[in-house]
């Protein structure tokens, strides 16, 4: 027994130290005081939420009024008792910023596990409050001790601290999206990949497989939800992290590895592919595996590593053609790098080449089998179809999105001559391959640009080779430009700025914000409240005609797949797209080819009142309805406050493409 007690005592003063080094106030002979403190605020917290849940305040409204109060007795008691004698009362106003801040994290964070634990789990909000409470009080220690009142320590411990700060800034982050993954409404891409996964295929007409295969694997799993649903997303974001840390550290050292997995958490496009179930989730877990096998391959000359490379990119391209520009991109490489050119003449790149292309094989089965119709598509969609115009600018702003202002300038910097010195073969090397592998792929996407607009995320993963360094620059505090040392420092608050953001859009858009109205993406958005409008439309129809009508999305795929998806009450609704009226469908057009004329009542959805009357083919298609309704509008609401509009119009039949009810033809 007085073993264990002393190997505990030894195991608690060595965690007390760890901590300290990291940066935090954590003294042990205090956390009675903070406990005590934590204790009168959790219990003010949940008496006051459920006083105001008993009085009818919404769930948001409820749990951010009793935060705030349990917040600021909280801060008086800590700074006051808890935390005081290591800190004058001159950095008072510093502290109430930095308590502030990790205040509305651990306010935006409890709102998703309110929500997962009312929403998700059907758990009673008094209930719910008190595991809410408990996880909302850690997320304030560790913030409190780590950030408002840090230790302060010798200049040899920066390191480790930016160790501790990136491990708890990316378990922020992952837990965020972990909590939110189920309770936000999917966005209408994702809707439209989970209808592939309803019609399995060997590939589809403008994108490859892999997200179906990871949706119909999650929706196996966990149903068709949105968890389901996004699942997949959140583990490729995962593996993504897994061979960054791994590339860097391969490239630099660990400390930079760490950063590097920071900058993914948080930068804009990667923090939303490990969330939302795109064809960029996987394409960017597969970007990153490839170029660690390449430089596994190419610079440390390991055999075995083609066949994880044949691997990665077979993967890669199943999930997005993109992926297929870093062949041309080692091609480049090994061209340019005399040591690399010995690879021109072994087997394992051939090998590895087929076994990718085995891989993608099915994409080549479907596309011989319908025409080349993806390869096609996708052709023309790169050339910017029909479109002919200038777009670089707007390049330059899409990447400003994508990475952040200081994101993109501190990557401009990282490519720059003389960014890193040359002190040897490997990091001539090194520096080589990161220019390489980021340079080429986006000089497609510049001269694209020149002539055609591009979607402003087909960049997103080219950017994975470069966050290295980028990375390393932010660990070096030697005598570099006052441009360097300004955007060093400008990352801790654009780091602050992201998280802060992702978690208020997250719990705006789950709970809603207190006096705010939802204004916020409502065309595009709230697809569960819209869907229960128009079931009651077509119920509705259903009872006056005693007919079933056929319900038609008038968007490409949007309206039809999202109707699909929340399409939970009574009878499942008989949806198609606009192909019935000669636009295009996606794959609608291969679902549903057809419509022969029909009796049936038809009612026409879509997100603005115009989509109704017209197509981009078709200038009236009411030649093609019998007898069109007027265009009427319905509004969903949330806890009385409007979420957003749909526009619908009934006819009592449809004439078939072509037909017009006077001529017959």
């Amino acid at each position: 027994m007085r073993t264990s007690k002393l190997s505990f005592r030894h195991l608690l003063a060595h965690l007390q130290r760890l901590m300290t080094l990291a940066g935090g106030t954590v003294p042990f002979r205090s956390a009675s005081r903070f406990a005590a403190a934590g204790m009168v605020g959790a219990v003010t917290d949940v008496l006051l939420f459920q006083l105001f849940t008993s009085l009818g305040a919404t769930l948001a409204l409820a749990h951010m009024a009793s935060f705030f109060a349990a917040a600021a007795l909280n801060y008086f008691l800590d700074s006051k008792w808890s935390f005081r004698p290591r800190h004058a009362d001159d950095q008072r106003w510093r502290h109430f910023g930095r308590v502030l801040v990790v205040g509305l994290f651990a306010l935006l964070m409890r709102g998703g596990i309110l929500a997962l634990l009312v929403f998700g789990w059907h758990m009673s909000p008094m209930l719910a409050i008190f595991p809410t409470v408990a996880v909302t009080a850690a997320i304030n220690y560790l913030g409190t001790a780590f950030y408002v009142f840090p230790v302060k320590q010798d200049p040899h411990t920066v390191d480790v601290r930016w160790r501790v700060a990136s491990l708890g800034i990316v378990a922020f982050t992952i837990l965020l999206r972990l909590i939110y993954l189920g309770q936000a409404q999917l966005i209408p891409d994702e809707a439209y990949y989970w209808n592939y996964a309803q019609h399995m295929d060997l590939s589809f007409y403008d994108h490859p497989p892999m997200v179906a295969w990871l949706i119909w694997l999650g929706t196996a799993l966990f149903g068709d939800t949105e968890f389901g649903v996004r699942i997949g997303a959140f583990i490729c974001g995962l593996i993504t992290m897994g061979y960054l840390y791994a590339l860097a550290r391969n490239l630099y050292d660990e400390s930079t590895a760490m950063r590097a997995v920071l900058l993914l958490a948080v930068l804009p496009f990667y923090f939303s592919t490990g969330m939302v179930m795109t064809t960029d989730a996987p394409l960017v877990a597969a970007w990153a595996a490839t170029l660690y096998y390449m430089e596994r391959a190419l610079i440390a000359d390991q055999n075995s590593a083609w066949l994880g490379m044949g691997i990665a990119f077979g993967l890669g391209i199943l999930s997005k053609y993109t992926l297929g520009l870093l062949g041309p991109a080692a091609l480049l490489f090994v061209i340019l790098d005399p040591a690399s050119r010995r690879w021109l003449r072994r087997p394992q790149p051939y090998l590895a080449a087929g076994l990718a292309l085995l891989l993608f094989s099915p994409v080549i089965i479907w596309n011989m089998e319908n025409d080349w119709a993806s390869i096609m598509f996708q052709s023309n969609r790169v050339k910017g179809g029909s479109e002919d115009q200038f777009a670089a600018h707007l390049l330059f702003l899409h990447l400003m999105v994508l990475l952040t202002p200081v994101g993109l300038l501190a990557a401009a910097m990282a490519v720059w001559p003389g960014a890193e010195p040359d002190r040897d073969a490997f990091a001539r090397r090194r520096r080589l391959f990161v220019r390489v592998f980021t340079g080429l792929p986006l000089a497609v996407f510049v001269v694209l640009s020149i002539s055609e607009s591009q979607r402003f995320h087909w960049t997103g993963p080219t950017w994975l080779a470069l966050l290295p360094t980028m990375a390393w620059l932010m660990g070096q505090a030697g005598d570099f430009s006052t441009l360097s040392r300004r955007v060093r420092a400008a990352w801790k608050p654009t780091i602050a700025v992201c998280i802060f953001l992702y978690a208020l859009v997250l719990h705006y858009v789950v709970l809603g914000i207190p006096g705010i109205p939802y204004g916020f993406l409502s065309e595009h958005y709230f697809w569960r409240e819209a869907t229960k409008e128009i079931e009651q439309v077509v119920a509705e129809v259903r009872q006056g005609t005693g007919q079933e009508p056929i319900v038609v999305g008038m968007s490409k795929w949007s309206i039809a797949s999202s109707l699909a998806f929340y399409n939970r009450s009574g009878k499942p609704m008989e949806i198609r797209s606009r192909n019935l009226f000669g636009d295009s469908g996606a794959m609608y057009d291969f679902w549903y080819p057809s419509e022969p004329p029909t009796s049936r009542p038809i009612i026409l959805v879509g997100m603005r009142s115009h989509e109704l009357a017209r197509t981009r083919r078709i200038p009236d298609i009411d030649r093609m309805l019998v007898q069109p309704g007027s265009i009427r509008e319905q509004v969903a609401m949330r806890d009385g406050k409007p979420l957003r509009r749909i526009y619908y119009r009934i006819a009592q039949g449809y004439l078939g493409k072509g037909l017009d009810p006077e001529s017959g033809r």
